[in-house]
């Protein structure tokens, strides 16, 4: 017969005080509960305030002060000033008063690990985490499967079986993002649609296979992905815009008519730089872009699709928070929220082009 929480967690609390610090896993065995159930009643306690944890570590509260503490929640991303922005505003709206610690590990740096261990030593009661992992390549990463503490992934979905796949994960369904733009192009008459993107992101391996499946299921014509590099100095950034913009150009030599482009920072540079090449937007060339940070103070104001940044951020902050609370029926979710197209001026109308046939969903 199942023991019941409060008499499970009645029963956490007294091992605890008899033995002063003690491991979660020696824990579970010296009671007989499996580890997974008394890391679920630990988190529960801590964010009562009636037990500290310190990375796989449990301690007795000494206070009353400290057993009345809201919790503490550790947020790790690749990045801040631009997408994730928003993501934190979100996290840190829902956190109802908890504390919200922040780390950051960037795309480069590959220190997810270091990172995620510094948030647990500052006793973080759960954890909202952004790995750097490329899809399908996820090695090296076992160590989200032994985490002491709940954790929510965020606009990352982990690979079934693999590190992190009995984890949480909110994000945003960037497929969809993608095929509504390229829907919003073929509805104009566009039949050539271009992809420049990034491929060292989570996030660009998503807009890529939508483009891919996009393309398909509107009956565009195919093309090569252009591939946007992240420029390690200024001088590089420089030149990677302007290959970009030759790229791009060359493209339109050759039939292209539209272009989604990740991300804002470089569709925004596109409009002038495709000027001193002769070509205009939108009259010769179509233009989304992909996240919409700054899309909208181009000129001419850009078409983009918005990904939910500030929704994704409050969604995994209210699920933390329900599984910090110790909700145990909860299973696991992969929420995926749509984004939404924002349409401006830099697709102008209809080009009277003969709209492509979509492809049947079963085909």
């Amino acid at each position: 017969m199942a023991i019941p929480s409060s008499e499970r967690r009645t029963r956490i609390i007294e091992a605890v005080r008899d033995l002063g610090t003690v491991r979660v896993v020696d824990l579970a065995g010296r009671l007989g509960i499996p580890a997974v159930t008394v890391r679920r009643d630990v988190a529960a306690l801590a964010a009562a305030g009636r037990l500290h944890r310190s990375h796989g570590a449990v301690t007795a509260a000494a206070t009353q002060t400290e057993s009345a503490r809201l919790p503490v929640l550790g947020m790790l991303v690749p990045t801040v000033g631009s997408y994730f922005d928003e993501v934190i505003a979100g996290a840190r709206a829902a956190a109802r008063g908890a504390r919200l610690v922040l780390g950051i590990a960037s795309y480069d740096a590959r220190d997810d690990r270091a990172q995620t261990d510094h948030l647990l030593a500052s006793r973080v009661d759960g954890l909202l985490l952004s790995p750097n992992w490329r899809p399908g390549a996820c090695e090296g990463y076992e160590w989200l499967d032994t985490l002491p503490v709940p954790a929510v992934l965020i606009e990352r979905r982990p690979t079934p079986g693999g590190p992190g796949a009995g984890l949480d994960a909110v994000g945003s369904d960037h497929r969809h993002g993608v095929l509504l733009a390229l829907r919003h192009l073929a509805s104009l008459g566009h039949r050539s649609v271009l992809l420049a993107a990034r491929d060292d992101t989570c996030t660009a391996h998503r807009i890529r296979a939508g483009y891919q499946d996009a393309v398909r299921r509107l009956g565009l014509d195919p093309r090569p992905v252009v591939d946007v590099r992240d420029p390690a100095t200024p001088e590089a950034a420089a030149a990677g815009i302007e290959t970009l913009a030759d790229r791009i150009a060359e493209a339109v030599a050759g039939g292209v008519t539209a272009a989604l482009v990740h991300n804002d920072r470089e569709a925004i540079q596109l409009p002038m730089l495709l000027r001193a090449r002769g070509l205009r937007v939108p009259d010769d060339l179509a233009l989304i872009s992909y996240d919409d940070v700054f899309a909208a103070l181009a000129a001419p104001p850009l078409t983009a699709v918005a990904p939910p940044r500030h929704a994704v951020g409050t969604t995994a902050m209210d699920l933390l928070l329900r599984r910090v609370g110790g909700e145990e029926s909860l299973p696991a979710h992969r929420i995926d929220l749509l984004p939404r197209l924002m349409v401006r001026g830099s697709c102008g109308k209809p080009t009277g082009r003969v709209a492509p046939t979509p492809v049947p969903e079963s085909a």
